[in-house]
Order: structure tokens, then C-alpha cells, then sequence
């Protein structure tokens, strides 16, 4: 499936399932590449990020991504983990994210084409369904390469595209990094490449 210069697009990033796929695949990502390749593929409307944060701790190791990306062009959508003691005791944080990012896609569904979801959560099966009969096209974007793979089977068939994330790891690596290969980032484009990158 191509993405058409024209057409409306709208990024909705499960930050803790992309973090999760990214480190599965021992890469990093750099955000300012990732969006600088969706800008490339057509109108992006919207750039979400969700993710829970733990407010009560003095430092969270989250809190600078946060606050770059709020300030670098993504939308950020956070509420506060909500803290639980497990049976054996433990204290423990849940922080889902899943509601919010739905109410966001079928807010705007009406206004987008195409939608690309980051993440492998089967549980958004039943959303992109309900988003692809109001006539959008839904590309997941996340992994089977990781053990254990990150991606639902049932998501993968639902969705019109999948893309695996080891195929964007050239694209969206931090430069110098490690890419999902094992090698330095900036390897041959597999998938997606930019409109105007020469052919590989």
C-alpha cells in the first residue's frame, strides 16, 4: 500500500509499546527522524504520543523525552500511573493508555485518510475496524522480529498495512547508534523511504 502525497495523515505512537519494540530490536529511536518521514508521505494533521507518568518520583527518566517532543512538533496525551500493591506485596504502577488514544483516533477519523498506529496491542483491533468502515486506512507499525514478537497476529491481519519496525530502523535510528541489524544506523532503506530518496 503506497502513502499518497495528498492524502491526510495522523500518527497515534503508544509510547511504552514502541519504546518496548524499539529496544526488542536494540535500536534507539530519533523522533525528529521518525516524524521527518511521515512529513514526507503526505499531509501530517497530527503526531500523537501517549504515556503514563509516574508523578509522585523526583526524576522520571521519561520526563525529558516528554517534554522535547512536546516542544518538537508531537502532541503529547499523559495522565498519571495509578499505583497498586501486587499480591506478593509489592508496590507496583499501571498506567494504560489505550482509552485515550482511541477517543483521539475516532475524534479525528472523519478528517484523515490514512491513520498509522504504533503499536502491537491486539486490544486496538476492534478501533481500527471501526475506523477503517468510516473509510480510513490504518498502517500498524510495530514488530515480529523481537523475542518475543511485539505485534498481535490478529492486529497485523486487521490492519490494510503492516509495516515491521526493523524495516524503519534505517529511517528513524538515532544517527551513530546501533540499528536493528546489529550494525551502525543508516544501512540500505527497506521500507518506506522518503519521497525524494534516490532508489535503493
Amino acid at each position: 500500500m503506497a502513502f499518497y502525497p495528498q492524502e491526510r495523515l495522523a500518527l497515534f505512537i503508544d509510547g511504552p509499546n514502541l519504546y518496548n519494540a524499539a529496544r526488542g530490536l536494540n535500536f534507539d529511536i530519533d523522533y525528529r527522524r521518525l516524524l521527518q518521514l511521515f512529513q514526507s508521505k503526505g499531509r501530517l494533521i497530527r503526531a500523537f504520543y501517549y504515556t503514563a507518568l509516574a508523578e509522585e518520583q523526583d526524576y522520571s527518566p521519561i520526563r525529558p523525552l516528554v517534554d522535547w517532543l512536546d516542544y518538537n512538533g508531537f502532541t503529547m496525551v499523559t495522565k498519571p500511573m495509578k499505583e497498586f500493591t501486587d499480591a506478593t506485596g509489592r508496590r507496583r504502577f499501571r498506567g494504560s493508555m489505550d482509552i485515550e488514544l482511541a477517543v483521539d483516533m475516532m475524534d479525528l477519523a472523519d478528517k484523515l485518510d490514512h491513520v498509522v498506529l504504533f503499536s502491537g496491542d491486539g486490544d486496538f483491533c476492534r478501533l481500527v475496524e471501526a475506523v477503517q468502515r468510516r473509510g480510513v486506512r490504518v498502517t500498524v507499525v510495530s514488530t515480529i522480529r523481537s523475542q518475543p514478537p511485539m505485534a498481535s497476529d490478529d492486529l497485523r491481519r486487521q490492519a490494510d498495512m503492516f509495516v515491521d519496525l526493523f524495516d524503519l530502523a534505517a529511517h528513524i535510528s538515532r544517527p551513530g547508534g546501533r540499528d536493528a541489524g546489529g550494525g551502525q544506523a543508516g544501512g540500505q532503506p527497506t521500507t518506506l523511504p522518503p519521497n525524494d530518496a534516490p532508489p535503493a
